[in-house]
């Protein structure tokens, strides 16, 4: 099993799209890349805690390799508008790529580099250590209570 964490606007359709792709085991929506260990949906959404909204992502590479799902993850979003997807602005809602070791690291390069020639240089994506993951806890009943 493997981990991959990327960041491409708000976690909840990214999430539902990842866990339907044949080789990923667990899906988990959550917060990365910003200052403190802990973070609230709240916090998040101030643009000051520097977390994007991520989904991890469990797969097993015999079925499936990080190469693949980096490649679905630019084709499930637009990498070139910044900080923003759809009708969701904000630097939380930002396209990140949070690599694990060197190795994840140098696969996401490659294939950012070849998707930046379809898209004309215009990919704002970032490529980042893992810093500061933390899952989403509790945000689902808040986003219902809010809602309903």
């Amino acid at each position: 099993m493997e981990i991959a964490i990327i960041a491409c606007g708000c976690f909840w359709g990214p999430e539902i799209k990842f866990s339907k792709l044949e080789g990923v085991l667990k899906t988990e929506v959550g917060y990365c890349g910003g200052d403190n260990e802990k973070t609230s949906y709240e916090e998040v959404c101030t643009g000051k805690s520097n977390h994007a909204e991520v989904v991890k992502i469990e797969f097993d590479p015999k079925i499936i390799t990080y190469e693949n799902i980096l490649k679905f993850f630019f084709d499930i979003h637009d990498p070139t508008t910044l900080n923003a997807q759809g009708p969701d602005f904000g630097t939380q809602y930002r396209s990140e790529i949070f690599y694990i070791n060197e190795k994840q690291k140098y696969i996401a390069e490659k294939v950012l580099n070849e998707k930046n020639i379809k898209f004309s240089g215009k990919i704002v994506t970032k490529i980042s250590p893992v810093k500061n993951y933390c899952t989403a806890e509790n945000y689902h009943q808040k986003y219902l209570e809010k809602r309903f």
